[in-house]
């Protein structure tokens, strides 16, 4: 079972507008709501492309009763701890170009910290975790350390997916696979990335520390696989950007699902491409039939 950790859930709603007029009235064209928050966008693209998922993390509040609502009619399981605390709303607002207005997170008690570990604790050797998103300010600086000493007690497969300090703390773990982007990958160097070279450089200064397997999304520009055998680079297709949000995780649930399969490496790539892909030309996350249209447009090529 693939597992999937969001510790700061939330609803995104959508807004479109044509015209964005600051200080003044402005209405919507166009309206929606959906289940936020990396670690659920990671569960609803890997039970679109048919792969058994749990979603954990915190929640609560009437917004969180809509987002369990929302993953159970999506045939989506989910555990997760109560924490008495409206969850968030983050509104994504596109207007020509898109907005953000990121609502805060919870407050979360030492409780509520153990009864999540605790759940954590009960993965199997054949079980998969997926640590994606930001951490609460509530929440010790290293939670997700704390939870990759778990999964390594118990040979769970650790997927990790963040930015900032938790990055930096996930880069020196031996997870099976580490999703930064080009500008997180750089910010760990302190340099640029700005061609595939560099990022597959810099990617693979970070296999000494633990991951087994990188990717690095460049965005438009594709992306970079690396581990200790290959250096491999994707391209984007070509489409039309709608949507960036959950583009990164749709990435992470395309390779699992092909992984899991025991499709092998280089298609799970490119399944992940064709994923993130199929994401930002959606408003919402993509469907299979999204990915499986553009997967033969993916190509992967050596990088020398």
């Amino acid at each position: 079972m693939i597992y999937t950790c969001t510790l700061n859930p939330s609803i995104d709603y959508v807004m479109h507008i044509e015209r964005f007029e600051e200080g003044g009235l402005n209405r919507a064209a166009q309206t929606f709501y959906y289940p936020g928050g990396k670690g659920i966008n990671v569960s609803r693209v890997l039970r679109r492309l048919d792969t058994e998922t749990t979603a954990l993390g915190f929640i609560g509040g009437f917004t969180g009763d809509f987002i369990k609502r929302h993953l159970g009619d999506e045939a989506i399981s989910h555990n997760f701890i109560e924490t008495g605390q409206t969850t968030r709303i983050n509104v994504k607002l596109k207007a020509g170009s898109e907005s953000e207005i990121n609502g805060p997170g919870p407050a979360i008690t030492a409780e509520q910290q153990h009864a999540l570990l605790n759940e954590i604790a009960r993965l199997t050797a054949e079980d998969t975790l997926v640590l994606a998103g930001s951490l609460p300010s509530s929440l010790p600086g290293d939670f997700y350390e704390q939870i990759a000493r778990l999964c390594y007690e118990r040979d769970v497969a650790l997927v990790a997916d963040t930015s900032g300090p938790a990055l930096h703390q996930m880069a020196k773990q031996p997870v099976l696979l580490l999703k930064p982007n080009h500008h997180e990958l750089g910010e760990l160097f302190d340099t640029s990335i700005t061609n595939k070279e560099k990022a597959a450089y810099y990617a693979k200064q970070l296999l000494a520390d633990g991951p087994q397997n990188i990717i690095v999304s460049m965005g438009a520009e594709g992306a970079v696989f690396v581990n200790a055998e290959h250096q491999w680079y994707a391209n984007t297709p070509e489409g039309k950007l709608i949507n960036s949000v959950g583009a990164g995780d749709s990435v992470v649930s395309g390779f699992l699902s092909a992984y899991t399969k025991n499709q092998g490496l280089e298609q799970a790539f490119k399944y992940g491409i064709a994923a993130g892909s199929a994401t930002a030309f959606s408003d919402d996350l993509c469907t299979r039939q999204d990915v499986e249209s553009i997967v033969t447009d993916i190509y992967v090529s050596p990088i020398s």
